[in-house]
């Protein structure tokens, strides 16, 4: 299958003299407090279903936002968040990308002009930042951290801030009005959450640890496997997916293309520490790893990261929230080799690739 990759190397940028390596220094986020479990989302249908969700996805329960909550604040919430764990103080970030898929303030208004972006960076103080939102579904936030270390690598900026705020459950309030069977395109609006999540990147000295590689690819011929717009009748939106299609692509395509990224910058999957894959579902997450083991062969060192089970799937956040999960338990460690693989409609596949560096790992030093 012909693909063309959008690549970034941490190295590739130019003559030394002018580039500029790229690393995470900080990582935060957001979780509402509001916890929804999946019995109370089934229980909430209007037909009896007899779909055992818990059981088809693993998701035992996801976040969702209280009364005043809304895309703009979780996004800032978890920009708060990353700053109160960084050496750098709001006046250092020079560029801010907003990378949601939702843009939502007072809770369901959809804003787009002025940006997510400026909202945030106003919020946060972060008033000298260039700011701008990027899209690109599930993926948008590792779409981000692409384009902001692409500024770090050429010089143009020391200092910047990806951030994303997920307001998606609404998705699942109007899903629950019209799920009848296991078939049904809205499923998996049931297995959404609600979250926020940010990192500072910056410019590291020359032989640091960071970002080493980053790239993207999509194969549109699955375009209209996941299709969303507003609800006609009801607030918010509808999401229509067809998720075993999707699955099966992911499944036949994606080791693949991972292998082809890697290659590039002469790395094998061996070589990789820990895989944090977007959050769809527990089932689809280990399907997906036993597929990569069978194509590539069994060279994984550790089984993929899981936090779905605990706050379903929050889209463009899901990587940067399993992330600061796992700093925060000390299970990833200065040194270690993290691959962020994302899987998106359209169908966007990528990866975000980094070894992991002291200054993120003293991020998360008090998180006992």
């Amino acid at each position: 299958m012909p693909t063309t990759w959008l690549m970034m190397e941490n190295g590739s940028g130019g003559p030394a003299a002018s580039f500029h390596p790229a690393r995470l220094e900080s990582v935060g986020r957001y979780l509402p407090e509001t916890r929804l479990s999946t019995d109370e989302v089934m229980a909430s249908t209007r037909h009896r279903t007899r779909v055992d969700l818990e059981r088809l996805t693993g998701i035992r329960e996801r976040r969702v936002t209280g009364e005043d909550e809304d895309s703009l604040s979780l996004a800032v919430a978890a920009a708060t968040d990353c700053l109160n764990r960084s050496r750098h103080s709001a006046g250092d970030i020079q560029a801010l990308a907003s990378c949601s898929i939702t843009k939502s303030r007072d809770r369901l208004t959809q804003w787009l002009e002025p940006s997510q972006s400026s909202a945030v960076a106003q919020a946060i103080g972060a008033r000298d930042a260039v700011t701008f939102d990027v899209s690109n579904a599930c993926a948008g936030m590792l779409t981000g951290v692409f384009v902001m270390a692409d500024r770090v690598h050429r010089g143009e900026i020391d200092c910047g801030m990806v951030v994303s705020g997920e307001y998606i459950s609404h998705l699942g309030v109007n899903a629950a009005r019209h799920v009848k069977t296991i078939l049904s395109k809205e499923l998996a609006s049931l297995t959404l959450g609600d979250a926020g999540a940010a990192v500072i990147i910056e410019r590291a000295p020359l032989g640091a640890p960071g970002i080493e590689v980053a790239g993207f690819t999509t194969v549109s011929g699955h375009s209209r496997l996941c299709l969303a717009y507003p609800a006609r009748h009801h607030p918010g939106a509808r999401m229509f997916t067809d998720a075993r299609a999707i699955q099966r692509a992911a499944i036949a395509d994606t080791p693949f293309l991972l292998r082809e990224a890697l290659h590039t910058v002469g790395l094998q999957v061996g070589d990789v520490d820990h895989l944090i894959p977007h959050q769809t579902s527990v089932r689809a997450i280990r399907k997906g790893a036993g597929a990569f083991q069978e194509a590539l062969g069994d060279q994984t060192r550790n089984a993929p990261v899981i936090t779905v089970d605990r706050y379903g799937n929050t889209a463009s956040t899901t990587h940067f929230v399993a992330l600061a999960e796992e700093l925060k338990a000390g299970r990833i460690v200065e040194g270690d080799r993290v691959a962020l693989l994302a899987l998106a409609s359209g169908l966007e596949i990528g990866l975000v690739l980094l070894t992991i560096g002291p200054e993120l790992v003293n991020s998360h030093v008090n998180d006992a």
